[in-house]
């Protein structure tokens, strides 16, 4: 069957409905986005900041944008314009971008865990084994290996031809589409996603291992304020990382059906839209550096003893 489109879920017939979830979902984009904007911005315009951790953190935040982007406007616009469609070839690019950057998302989080592993493990040869050409080497791999990761899925989902049009998601997510199939032809994918599951899983093993390791060292330092110090920039990117793997684990190993679901409706958006509009938050809230080099591209002035102003000040900054 040769299709020129697909039609995505909507979330209610009722004209209503269809504007509270474009101001719903607009309201969620506006503040992922900005929210990473600020966390891109701090790290650039701060010269503090300019080491490998928050490099790290300013292309997770580059590809925190970069994911939402590519579903979220185009559910927004077919709510506004009371409309499903998506074309076969723009269908084509949402699978491509989509599991590009969020394959460049997890892979990013396990060279993150190698880079704290270094700096509290072997602090002595950090500046040598992290230096710039090594942190650009490294970001430049993920991008690279994450692309043709996002190229090979979407050859393997879209290699099969499909039986529908009809997609039970609101975007064009890799589960959905293969449901759609009426070839043998989807096992090249799920083959594929074989694959994902080891590699994820080696990862998985790799981070766990890392931060054992991290941990039995950072136990052994004397002074409390050495801990405090390693523990506040481990534990953003442990929290990320699990909210990350939670998530995308709950949407892809719970059992589907063949028909629109609301549980897999809410899997998917958790795991797509909530990682990240929550990792700039979580970074914000728990790493002292970024927290002052917000306040100082927002012009405020900072008391270490006011924490709760300076989530005042963001959640304004994020709502208003």
């Amino acid at each position: 069957m040769t299709l020129l489109e697909f039609l995505l879920m909507e979330f209610s017939h009722a004209r209503e409905l269809q504007m509270l979830h474009f101001i719903m979902f607009l309201l969620l984009y506006l503040a992922a986005v900005t929210a990473n904007l600020l966390i891109i911005s701090a790290v650039a315009f701060d010269h503090h900041l300019h080491t490998p951790m928050y490099f790290f953190l300013m292309n997770l935040a580059i590809q925190d944008v970069g994911q939402l982007s590519v579903i979220m406007p185009k559910s927004m616009t077919n709510s506004l314009l009371n409309t499903r469609f998506i074309s076969y070839y723009g269908c084509v690019t949402q699978v491509l971008f989509f599991i590009f950057l969020m394959s460049s998302d997890f892979f990013l989080l396990t060279v993150m865990a190698y880079d704290r592993y270094v700096a509290i493990c072997n602090p002595l040869h950090y500046e040598m084994l992290m230096n710039n050409h090594v942190c650009i080497r490294m970001i430049a791999t993920v991008w690279i290996v994450s692309f043709f990761y996002g190229v090979l899925h979407t050859g393997g989902t879209f290699a099969t031809p499909f039986c529908s049009n009809v997609i039970h998601q609101f975007f064009c997510e890799i589960r959905a589409l293969l449901k759609l199939t009426c070839s043998n032809l989807y096992l090249i994918e799920v083959g594929i996603l074989f694959l994902s599951a080891i590699i994820a899983l080696g990862c998985f093993i790799f981070i766990v291992v890392t931060y054992v390791h991290i941990f039995t060292v950072v136990l052994k330092i004397s002074s409390v304020h050495g801990r405090q110090k390693a523990f506040s920039t481990c534990l953003p990117h442990l929290l990320v990382y699990s909210l990350f793997l939670v998530t995308g684990s709950f949407a892809y190993f719970k059992t589907t059906s063949n028909s629109a679901s609301l549980l897999d409706l809410a899997f998917t958006l958790i795991y797509s839209i909530v990682p990240p509009l929550m990792n700039p938050i979580i970074y914000s809230m728990r790493n002292k550096g970024i927290k002052d080099a917000l306040l100082k591209l927002l012009g405020l002035k900072y008391s270490s003893r006011d924490s709760f102003s300076i989530l005042k000040h963001y959640v304004f900054i994020l709502f208003i």
